[in-house]
């Protein structure tokens, strides 16, 4: 006997993304959506198919990711309406090169430019300082800056204040499974760095930083970086809409010294 997989309707998928969101189909239908609730009641119990057009209106009040919205229309019946591109595509190159421009400026302070899992695209030399003395087979591609930084054999053991680093990194992971309605390869990266072995300690609250840093040591210093993250918010395509720099900044001026140099 064989089974076949069978797709979700469009409807079972725009009801899940519209509870994801927590939101009635009263308060969808409000919200710029431009349809009646009787009629997303239709599409949503499949009595009713939508157009490709509605399909997306419907996502974008309910910030489902490009990625997503074209599983939607293909749910649908419809062809993608975003292209999705590999990173060496030559359509991106121009992009691509300016990214990789920005990276270099950032010197001689660490940047990254990452994927939507937090895999490694790109990044600047200041960054090979900081994975020095890490596990080789952490380090490979694909390099996943979250697993490097909170696994035993990576840069865990150096992080000063890695019950404080720790909660920020999971609990930026736990939102973007949330953005992207429960991402499988995002939600099996949480299972990872959750099982990693901790101490227990809690984070400890910081009245004096304004920011998270990360607290970690380099040779015999100690450097306090705090990151900045930034996206392409006029992309079209999958692969950078997913993209962002993330470009780490001195928390003090010992450390903006010690990069300096």
């Amino acid at each position: 006997m064989t089974s076949t997989a069978t797709t979700p309707s469009v409807g079972n998928e725009l009801r899940r993304w519209r509870e994801l969101r927590s939101l009635s189909q009263l308060a969808l239908a409000t919200q710029g959506a431009e349809v009646s609730t009787r009629h997303l009641s239709f599409v949503e119990n499949g009595r009713s198919r939508p157009t490709p057009e509605m399909i997306v209106r419907l996502a974008e009040v309910m910030r489902v990711p490009m990625g997503e919205q074209n599983r939607l229309l293909l749910a649908g019946g419809y062809a993608p309406r975003y292209p999705h591109r590999a990173t060496d595509d030559k359509a991106l190159a121009p992009v691509m090169a300016g990214l990789r421009r920005l990276l270099d400026a950032h010197a001689p302070y660490p940047a990254l430019l990452l994927d939507d899992h937090w895999d490694v695209v790109d990044a600047n030399e200041p960054v090979d300082a900081l994975v020095t003395g890490c596990d080789p087979g952490l380090i490979e591609p694909p390099l996943n800056v979250i697993r490097l930084c909170l696994h035993p054999r990576g840069l865990a053991p150096r992080i000063r204040n890695l019950p404080a680093w720790r909660t920020h990194l999971i609990h930026q992971l736990e939102q973007r499974i949330a953005h992207t309605g429960g991402d499988p390869d995002l939600v099996s990266l949480l299972e990872d760095v959750t099982a990693y072995p901790s101490d227990g300690t809690p984070p400890a609250r910081s009245l004096v930083d304004p920011v998270i840093p990360m607290e970690i040591e380099v040779g015999d210093d100690v450097l306090r970086l705090f990151s900045v993250t930034s996206q392409i918010e006029s992309a079209s395509d999958v692969t950078l809409r997913g993209l962002h720099l993330e470009t780490f900044v001195p928390a003090d001026d010992t450390t903006r010294q010690l990069l300096s140099r």
